[in-house]
């Protein structure tokens, strides 16, 4: 797996932000049982930032704590056979023969409200945050209440093997 990280508003944390997220992007693939070699996109942004990508892709004028892009169209989620074929073709990168998997959007001021307010470190999360977005990345969703504790489930998971608690 690579992980390109862009720092756009120089967040500093006490935490080292690539090595957290490739740990916990890792780990939600090993568990997904991703078998493809992927790229992933990882933004780290201020709650302007976060809110002019919102609005121009998802329509909606305001700030939120992370944005989600696949590269992937699942038919069902975690299902990476539809990456191979066709779609494979259209994600491989030429450079490196890798797949590229999607795009991460975090808001660094969400990350430190919500960690405030869950009673949590930043650490901890930073690292939710990456896992609920590597769930959409292999395809899941949130919207029906069934789906939402499939994901619940998946991150609680990913960080309790991980070791980041809410402790």
């Amino acid at each position: 797996m690579v992980f390109y990280v862009d720092n756009e508003v120089e967040a500093e944390f006490d935490f080292d932000i690539e090595q957290v997220a490739t740990l916990v992007a890792s780990k939600v693939l090993e568990k997904e049982n991703c078998g493809h070699e992927v790229e992933i996109s990882l933004i780290i942004t201020n709650d302007e930032g976060i809110r002019e990508m919102n609005n121009e892709f998802r329509e909606i004028d305001r700030p939120t704590d992370v944005l989600s892009f696949p590269n992937v169209s699942y038919d069902t989620p975690g299902d990476f056979s539809v990456i191979d074929g066709k779609q494979q073709i259209d994600l491989l990168n030429p450079d490196s023969g890798n797949i590229m998997f999607g795009d991460i959007v975090i808001n660094e001021n969400r990350v430190r409200e919500q960690a405030k307010e869950y009673g949590h470190s930043e650490k901890r999360e930073f690292a939710f945050l990456v896992a609920h977005s590597m769930l959409h990345l292999c395809g899941y969703d949130h919207m029906e209440e069934n789906e939402a504790k499939v994901m619940e489930k998946k991150q609680s998971d990913v960080l309790e093997e991980l070791g980041i608690t809410r402790g």
